[in-house]
């Protein structure tokens, strides 16, 4: 059964020009158990992603990705050099784990956050929730299909 998600990324890290190019990337650096957890656990391969610009001007979903690996460690928790090395990690029991993602699609039209909070058929959405951080999230099938509708223009 396919689920579904939002990621989070800052544009000037690693944006959706960047998975564009790459075409399909490791979703690395992810330092939140639960965040890590939906990757470790719960995403399989198939699921569609909402790729989301955070920390930026202009906030919001900018296209789609999928979910091509199973999960695996994230090795940059090894890498010495890495921003997101951890010297509690180790190789032979992790504590990241990333999965790789895909390319599909990159909107014309950002589908805004304020956009999102003011959709009644978005209500319950967690990306709008007060609060919300996480760089990682579900997504009903309902809320992904509406976004996809709106980047779309229908």
């Amino acid at each position: 059964m396919t689920r579904y998600w939002l990621m989070k990324s800052e544009p000037t890290t690693f944006g959706i020009d960047n998975l564009k190019a790459e075409k399909v990337s490791p979703w690395d650096g992810v330092r939140n158990y639960q965040a890590r957890n939906f990757m470790r656990d719960d995403m399989k391969m198939g699921d569609q992603v909402l790729i989301y610009h955070s920390a930026c001007e202009e906030i919001g979903v900018v296209g789609l990705g999928e979910v091509v690996s199973k999960p695996y460690p994230d090795p940059s928790a090894f890498n010495r050099q890495s921003k997101y090395f951890d010297p509690k990690s180790k190789v032979e029991s992790p504590t990241w784990i990333l999965v790789d993602i895909q390319f599909k699609e990159k909107f014309k039209k950002i589908v805004s956050l304020s956009t999102i909070k003011a959709d009644p058929k978005l209500v319950g959405i967690v990306v709008a929730q007060t609060g919300s951080r996480l760089s990682i999230q579900p997504v009903s099938k309902p809320h992904y299909t509406h976004i996809v509708a709106l980047a779309h223009g229908d």
